[in-house]
């Protein structure tokens, strides 16, 4: 029997509730799911039931990691946290999800979503931003996903609505392992077969 992870710290995964028009994009979240329980990280995630968020806490899941799904009242039907993974805490409104995320996480992960994903980020980016937190906040841009919206930042900076120094604190990686790198996973290496 392997012995028990004492898990201490979480990531936060921002990420739609979706799954978009290509498959992928689950694929891929389930992918990064496992990579972060192998990386001794536990999720919390929106507790969505579907989508993106479903695959991901899936992933943790299959990993042997932990997950804290945390949503508003308003959103418990149409988000099916009926279905959500682990455990699930069940706030008033968007504000206390958000700070509860927050709280509990010691850094950011965005994968692909809509527009309630890049609320997500943009707030924690402000919360840095203003000295409120200081966790790191990495985009996995799979596939180019994010290419857009991360041009936009760079044409803030360009146009003097953002410093060269706070651009920095969105950071982005290809792959979920440069992306836990980032937030500070470490990486683990397997056993070898006895």
């Amino acid at each position: 029997m392997p012995p028990l992870v004492t898990r201490t710290e979480r990531i936060a995964v921002f990420c739609g509730a979706r799954t978009g028009h290509r498959e992928d994009h689950a694929d891929f979240a389930y992918d990064f799911g496992r990579a972060l329980a192998r990386r001794n990280r536990d999720l919390v995630y929106g507790a969505g039931g579907a989508g993106v968020t479903a695959a991901l806490a899936d992933g943790v899941l299959a990993g042997g990691g932990a997950v804290t799904g945390i949503l508003p009242r308003t959103l418990y039907d149409r988000d099916r946290a009926d279905r959500a993974r682990g455990e699930v805490f069940v706030v008033r409104s968007m504000h206390e999800r958000k700070a509860l995320m927050y709280r509990l996480s010691r850094g950011f992960a965005v994968l692909p979503g809509g527009i309630g994903t890049l609320d997500e980020l943009m707030e924690v980016t402000t919360w840095n931003q203003l000295s409120l937190m200081q966790k790191p906040i990495v985009v996995v841009n799979h596939r180019g996903f994010y290419d857009p919206m991360l041009a936009m930042l760079d044409h803030l900076v360009t146009e003097g609505f953002l410093s060269p120094q706070e651009r920095l604190l969105v950071r982005t990686a290809p792959t979920a392992d440069e992306a836990l790198d980032l937030l500070g996973a470490p990486r683990t290496t397997a056993l070898a077969p006895a």
